[in-house]
């Protein structure tokens, strides 16, 4: 009997896992583009609308973003000060996740109002 790794698995146990959690995701990909549409972010993570859309809800109560309606469209402005949530890391700053994964700098991410 043989084992298939997935990506990320490098022990072939065949349990799939990733390190950045659907939220981390989700911020990540409007952190790439405040003005995407939820549809199109929820196909970047690999959700649903709707759990994209209660993933925001979630982002926006917690203070890590704000949802500003433009036209027809919604744009959103990060709060790269915001702390992380678990105790292991709430010393750092989802700002400095942004910079290490987003394609501009933590400062030009942030918009601020």
């Amino acid at each position: 009997m043989t084992s298939t790794a997935t990506a990320g698995d490098s022990t072939g146990s065949g349990r799939n896992w990733t390190f950045l959690t659907n939220h981390g995701h989700v911020l990540l990909a409007i952190a790439r583009d405040p003005t995407a549409r939820l549809r199109d972010v929820a196909a970047e993570v690999g959700v649903t609308e709707r759990a994209a859309q209660a993933i925001v809800a979630d982002l926006e109560a917690g203070g890590y973003l704000h949802r500003t309606r433009v036209g027809r469209r919604n744009e959103y402005t990060l709060n790269p000060a915001g702390r992380f949530r678990h105790p292991a890391e709430a010393y750092r700053q989802v700002g400095d996740l942004l910079a290490l994964f987003a394609d501009a700098p933590a400062a030009d991410v942030a918009h601020q109002p």
